[in-house]
């Protein structure tokens, strides 16, 4: 029997890329899992339950979260993984690509917390993981508008601390450098597959989110940090 085995946890953009890892990774540690994503795929894990979601909808947030307490009785963890990137200067990012990354990224992360932390109060030693970035660490050229969403995740975050501890919930930022996955390699994004080289895998990520976890509850991890050994440090 592992630490997690038996809690509940709802992870948003679960049907690939880190959300897809987190959600194998939890589910290998006997968590129950409502997994949201725009499919609404259930990844094939047993006690897992698909979730059609979109996270710039508070309403679908909401119904997803619901839903999966209805299913499993209770909520224990809340991952905000969802996400998308943009990347170019300022100037030539498309206003939709800017709707879009405030929208999924910073709306999308409050929604869905804000969804989760009733449940959480009740559970009474609940978890929130932001996914955010090391955009959301430092200002990085090229990426203006995303690092604004990431700054804005890793800022919520820290406010939550504040709020929630009282309650018994701890309050975490994992912020990943570059992951190769198939994020923002969408035509009109910026970036080109071969970014992907050198980089960590989900999998990686994924088990950072494990650790925080999985600590003893007497105290907790406010933000972790890692990079891919290929990529320089920026101080």
């Amino acid at each position: 029997m592992t630490q997690l085995e038996g809690k509940v946890a709802f992870v948003t953009g679960a049907s690939r890329g880190i959300g897809a890892a987190v959600g194998r990774a939890l589910s290998g540690n006997g968590v129950r899992l409502g997994l949201a994503s725009r499919s609404g795929d259930d990844l094939g894990l047993a006690d897992a339950l698909g979730l059609p979601c979109d996270v710039r909808r508070l309403d679908q947030v909401e119904a997803a979260v619901a839903k999966t307490v209805e299913r499993f009785g209770r909520l224990d963890i809340c991952v905000a993984n969802a996400g998308v990137g943009s990347y170019h200067t300022l100037v030539a990012t498309p206003v939709e690509h800017i709707e879009e990354m405030i929208d999924v990224n910073l709306k999308g992360t409050i929604y869905a917390i804000r969804a989760c932390v009733p449940h959480l109060i009740e559970s009474g030693e609940g978890d929130v993981v932001t996914l955010a970035s090391e955009a959301g660490r430092r200002g990085l050229p090229g990426e203006a508008v995303y690092c604004a969403s990431k700054f804005g995740q890793v800022g919520l975050t820290r406010a939550l601390d504040h709020e929630l501890r009282e309650h018994g919930i701890r309050c975490s930022n994992v912020c990943p450098g570059g992951v190769a996955t198939d994020f923002a390699l969408a035509d009109g994004y910026g970036r080109p597959p071969e970014v992907l080289a050198g980089m960590m895998s989900a999998e990686d990520v994924a088990d950072v989110v494990l650790f925080v976890l999985t600590r003893p509850r007497g105290y907790r991890i406010l933000e972790t940090a890692l990079r891919p050994v290929t990529e320089a440090s920026w101080g």
